[in-house]
């Protein structure tokens, strides 16, 4: 028998965004791309208190096509 793997088997590992730690990106992380609910927060504070920004193209225009 042979012992050979599949790409379902290989485990993809990511970095959380807040806190650097190991995240294997499986249903079983509950909270991915985050470690844990508290690094998930953390990061939708940052959103909330604006130090997170999607950037304006600078001719004014989205992708979409359509301006402000």
């Amino acid at each position: 028998m042979t012992d050979s793997k599949t790409s379902q088997d290989t485990l993809t590992i990511v970095p959380c965004p807040t806190c650097g730690k190991s995240v294997p990106w499986s249903p079983a992380s509950r909270w991915r791309p985050f470690c844990s609910e508290r690094c998930r927060l953390i990061d939708l504070g940052a959103w909330f208190d604006e130090k997170h920004r999607i950037t304006e193209t600078q001719d004014g225009y989205s992708d979409d096509g359509s301006s402000d």
